[in-house]
């Protein structure tokens, strides 16, 4: 059955508020203990929701819970945010992957600070005028931060309107999105009040009960469950489809990692461009078809192939890219370092540079 996102709602608002009602009491008692929930949604930081949100765009909430609080004891405001470098933030975001989120984030700190004077704007349309900020990301600021009755949907919200009114479509696709969109802003209208804890409970019903396949929905223990229409015609696993997976394009990383005395190595930074841009790294090579031989990569460091030792393999995906890591490891002494490898740090200085999670993983086996 095709989408039609435009058609009059067939929902009656006394049913939109009862199925409010339904979703605001379960939430009361399942609601998981996050670090940005320390606050009613509605009354929260909304500097702390602006930090979370960005991470949680592509991130696991329980990554999210680990390292946040670290964010926050770093920069904990909007000026601090703003007053560091972007080589600071890269090393705070560590371990969150995706780090143009983390430019975005520096970049919306700065505008705040210069628009604003500091403030976060209160205004959906404001938000999503500051870098990185789309139409989820200020509605969750508005809504969960500001208490205005803004509908917000994400993934997990998309599933659980799709599911509740068992309707096909593919995740993510145009007709979906705008559909979804259409029918949360009805929802949110039929209990205004309510909207910040009504928007939280829909996200969470859908990351820990109407789960997308193939983990099976917990359809038993869905506080909506008598009302939904998957559930009634057996479609909650096959509601919505996913999207066509992608070919992704393999990448051939060959990293040296060079030894120094006293635990000492050296690193590089990436272009400003591209794949982990701008992040630090031990000096790696790069190609589309095969890893350097031992003899290429010793040669590009200005090294003896003798010199060179094997380290582990590891094998690291992204959203679009499959990049195979062969990794070697020499000790060398200072003098005897190419011209073009300037930048000697100890194993316990990495931490204050952005690395990307293979490289962290890759020195950290290597230098322990």
């Amino acid at each position: 059955m095709p989408l039609n996102p435009e058609r009059a709602s067939c929902h009656p608002a006394s049913a939109d508020r009862a199925l409010v009602r339904g979703l605001l009491r379960w939430l009361a008692n399942n609601a998981r203990p996050f670090p940005w929930r320390t606050a009613p949604p509605g009354r929260r930081d909304p500097y702390v929701v602006l930090v979370s949100e960005v991470m949680l765009q592509q991130t696991q909430a329980s990554r999210v819970a680990v390292l946040l609080p670290r964010f926050l004891d770093r920069f904990p405001s909007i000026e601090a945010l703003a007053a560091a470098s972007e080589d600071e933030v890269l090393a705070l975001w560590s371990g969150l992957g995706y780090y143009r989120r983390a430019r975005m984030l520096h970049a919306a700190a700065r505008a705040c600070l210069v628009q604003y004077e500091g403030r976060i704007p209160t205004d959906p349309e404001a938000l999503q005028g500051l870098p990185g900020i789309g139409r989820y990301t200020g509605g969750a600021i508005a809504s969960l931060a500001f208490g205005l009755p803004e509908p917000l949907v994400d993934g997990n919200v998309a599933r659980v309107l799709l599911r509740l009114e068992g309707r096909p479509g593919v995740a993510g696709s145009p007709e979906v999105t705008r559909w979804s969109w259409k029918r949360a802003a009805e929802l949110v209208q039929a209990a205004p009040n309510s909207a910040p804890a009504f928007n939280e409970a829909l996200m969470e019903l859908g990351a820990t009960i109407c789960t997308p396949a193939p983990r099976a929905p917990q359809c038993d223990v869905c506080p909506l469950r008598a009302g939904c229409k998957a559930r009634q015609t057996g479609q909650s696993v096959s509601i919505p489809a996913p999207q066509p997976s992608k070919s992704l394009r393999r990448i051939y990383a060959t990293t040296i990692v060079l030894v120094l005395s006293g635990n000492r190595t050296v690193i590089e930074q990436r272009p400003a461009r591209g794949l982990w841009a701008s992040l630090w790294q031990a000096p790696t090579l790069e190609h589309e078809r095969r890893h350097c031989t031992k003899q290429e990569a010793a040669a590009a460091l200005h090294l003896e192939a003798g010199s060179l030792h094997p380290g582990p393999a590891y094998t690291h995906r992204t959203t679009h890219r499959e990049i195979c890591f062969q990794v070697w490891k020499a000790r060398v002494r200072p003098g005897h370092l190419a011209a073009c490898l300037r930048t000697v740090v100890r194993a316990d200085q990495l931490g204050d540079f952005g690395l990307s999670s293979a490289q962290r993983r890759i020195l950290d086996s290597v230098l322990g």
